[in-house]
């Protein structure tokens, strides 16, 4: 009886966990195609693009680096800007490892490393509502990954021939993907109060400084704005 029960569980998790993912698994196509299609043109080799998005694994990070890539490659600006950009990723994976108490340690590397905005936000929904399991995580990760290498592939494949991407709206999808995780985490005025101070410092220092320096702007403002808007709970208060 308790094999079948926890059979039947982890096909719950499993379900749960793609029909999570799905719909950001699909978004993702465009955004893998059109980088695919980005860094061929840029000069890199379908393989190259493949190896570095594997290894990666960052969207906002790779689309910053091919921008300024160049002969020879900018090594240094390309490292400064990706660290800044990624330096979120400590923020996502301090918030979450409170979450895998049912992670064993080589769970929490190797899933922290396959860790995307995406993902840490179905994470940290799910944990809200039960508890985080390694399958339903690792469920995620086996759908949402091999999407984003395959799209990337198709797009360094196809290059050229894929035309201008705002034709098909795929410029739009990076923001529209934001919207929706945002949308999946709101939880009253408080995360409006969020949203906006990070917006409002990410456009400020877009504006004045230019990429990359509106995302770690938007980050601390969004800390600091949810420090400050943090109230805490009565009922849980009573409860404890």
């Amino acid at each position: 009886m308790h094999a079948s029960q926890s059979t039947t569980t982890r096909r719950e998790e499993i379900r749960a966990a793609l029909s999570d993912i799905a719909a950001p698994s699909l978004a993702l196509v465009p955004i893998g195609v059109l980088f695919g299609a980005v860094a061929t043109a840029e000069g890199l080799s379908a393989a190259e693009t493949m190896l570095m998005s594997g290894f990666v694994f960052a969207g906002g990070a790779q689309f910053a680096a091919i921008e300024i890539w160049a002969d020879p490659v900018p090594v240094a600006a390309i490292v400064f800007s990706t660290l800044l950009i990624n330096l979120r990723h400590v923020l996502m994976s301090a918030s979450l490892a409170p979450r895998t108490g049912a992670f064993a340690t080589w769970q929490r590397i190797v899933g922290f490393h396959f860790l995307a905005d995406e993902t840490w936000a179905l994470a940290e929904r799910r944990a809200a509502a039960a508890r985080l399991t390694p399958t339903y995580y690792f469920t995620m990760i086996a759908l949402f990954f091999p999407t984003w290498l395959v799209t990337i592939s198709t797009g360094a494949v196809l290059g050229a021939r894929i035309g201008d991407p705002q034709t098909y709206g795929a410029d739009f999808a990076f923001p529209a993907l934001f919207i929706a995780l945002i949308a999946a985490l709101w939880k009253g005025p408080a995360t409006g109060v969020v949203v906006a101070a990070s917006a409002v410092a990410a456009a400020c220092a877009a504006w004045l400084f230019g990429p990359p320096w509106h995302v770690p702007a938007g980050a601390v403002a969004g800390i600091a704005a949810a420090a400050l808007a943090w109230r805490p709970d009565p009922l849980k208060e009573r409860e404890t």
